[in-house]
């Protein structure tokens, strides 16, 4: 099997979000791809197998779990299969039965996604306590991801922030992550966000794609633009383009960067 480690949202190795891809021939036992994922210890790994005619099944899998939906993932995905062949437009096909079009754009990579929307919630105060959050401006949820966003008032306050990851985790027993975003003055990202998942990965997400299938409709409401830039202010930091297709779809471009490929030398059963 061909294991490949692939640099999400970032145009410069050691950057971005590292995804592993596994590119494989025939179905694999969901406790395989766990342990492989496991020992990759990536915030997600995709595994990648060709089912028809420029047409991919993929699944994702963090080291605790299996993921619905992972961006960066797609994009690591779709790097890898562009690189090994001529084709400019795939179909990845996730287990949901999601239909993600995927195509070469320039130096970087097109995607579409579903658009998710947000309702409103409270944010436990146990939870911003151990986000170090005295305010917040608001407060949402999304179902599909199971993540609640919340959006405060500066970008300096959310590149400052240092969770107790084990307060966090403890404050809640109902969702996979917590997204924090504020908008952006620089001029040159229209938002900034951070997402913490100690439920069902890592700390910290080092750039976050499947979050933009309801960051970007929520940013566009407010700011009232259809194309937004987002930038996501973890250690290695990362960025990307989305763009409101319609209610349904979205487009999520960026660039991505292959660091290291080569063979697992093990027997899968």
């Amino acid at each position: 099997m061909k294991v490949n480690i692939v640099d999400s949202f970032t145009d410069v190795p050691f950057k971005g979000n590292p995804a592993g891809v596994c590119q494989v021939d025939t179905e694999l036992a969901d406790q395989a791809m766990l342990l492989i994922a496991q020992e990759l210890g990536l915030s997600e790994t995709a595994f990648v197998r060709p089912i028809g005619d420029a047409e991919y099944s993929i699944r994702y899998f963090s080291p605790k779990m299996e993921i619905p939906l992972c961006g960066h993932a797609t994009l690591a995905a779709a790097k890898v299969v562009f690189s090994d062949t001529a084709l400019c437009e795939i179909c990845i096909v996730t287990r949901q039965q999601l239909r993600l079009q995927v195509s070469r754009q320039g130096d970087g990579i097109r995607m579409k996604f579903p658009v998710y929307q947000t309702q409103p919630t409270q944010a436990p105060p146990q939870l911003l306590a151990a986000l170090g959050l005295e305010r917040i401006l608001a407060s949402v949820f999304n179902t599909e991801t199971k993540i609640l966003m919340l959006e405060i008032e500066s970008t300096e306050l959310l590149a400052g922030l240092q969770p107790d990851f084990a307060a966090l985790y403890k404050s809640h027993n109902a969702i996979n992550g917590v997204l924090v975003t504020a908008a952006s003055s620089d001029g040159r990202y229209d938002f900034h966000s951070r997402y913490f998942w100690p439920w069902s990965g890592t700390n910290e997400d080092p750039v976050t794609g499947g979050t933009h299938t309801f960051l970007a409709p929520y940013w566009a409401q407010k700011l009232g633009k259809s194309k937004l830039n987002s930038l996501q202010v973890s250690a290695r930091s990362g960025f990307m383009e989305v763009e409101l297709l319609n209610d349904q779809w979205l487009a999520i471009t960026g660039q991505a960067v292959i660091v290291l490929s080569g063979q697992l030398h093990c027997e899968i059963v």
